[in-house]
C-alpha cells in the first residue's frame, strides 16, 4: 500500500489535475522526450518511442484547430453545454483536445474552421462544473 498523502485520487487523476492547474496558471505544459515527440501527464514514458526522459516544455501562446466536431446531442455530463464544439488543437509537440468558447455561449457554439488560430485556458462544464480545456480564438474575445 502506497502512501498517497490522503488523497484517495488514482494517480493519473492527481496528475492531470495539477497539469489542469498548471495550465489555469499560464504555466501550460507538455512531456517532449529527446526525439520531440509530445504528450501530456500522466504520462511515465514517451507513448511513440517507449523513452523515459521525459521534459516539461512550455506550451505555445496559440495552437491551430486541426479538426472539430459540433454536438448537439450530448452525454449527460455535458447536457447544459449542448451545442458546442469540440476541437483537437496542435500545440506543436502534442495535441489538446477540448471545448471551444468565445464568450457568447447563449447563441450556440462559436463559429470554428480548421486553421483557426486558438488560445488555451481552463474553463467549467455547465452541467456539473467540472474543470476541462476550453479553447478561445487567439488575440480576441
Amino acid at each position: 500500500m502506497s502512501d498517497d498523502g490522503g488523497d484517495a485520487s488514482p494517480p493519473a487523476d492527481r496528475d492531470h489535475a495539477e497539469w489542469l492547474d498548471a495550465l489555469a496558471d499560464g504555466e501550460g505544459f507538455a512531456l517532449v522526450c529527446p526525439a520531440g515527440h509530445g504528450s501530456l501527464p500522466p504520462r511515465r514514458v514517451c507513448p511513440e518511442c517507449g523513452s523515459p526522459d521525459l521534459s516539461r516544455e512550455p506550451l505555445a501562446e496559440a495552437g491551430t484547430v486541426e479538426t472539430y466536431s459540433v454536438v448537439h446531442v450530448p452525454s449527460p455530463r455535458f447536457a447544459d453545454d449542448a451545442p458546442y464544439a469540440t476541437a483537437v488543437v496542435d500545440f506543436g509537440p502534442t495535441r489538446l483536445t477540448g471545448i471551444v468558447r468565445d464568450g457568447d455561449e447563449t447563441d450556440g457554439p462559436p463559429a470554428v474552421d480548421v486553421g483557426d488560430a486558438v488560445a488555451v485556458e481552463v474553463g467549467e462544464r455547465a452541467t456539473d462544473d467540472e474543470r476541462l480545456v476550453v479553447f478561445r480564438p487567439a488575440g480576441g474575445e
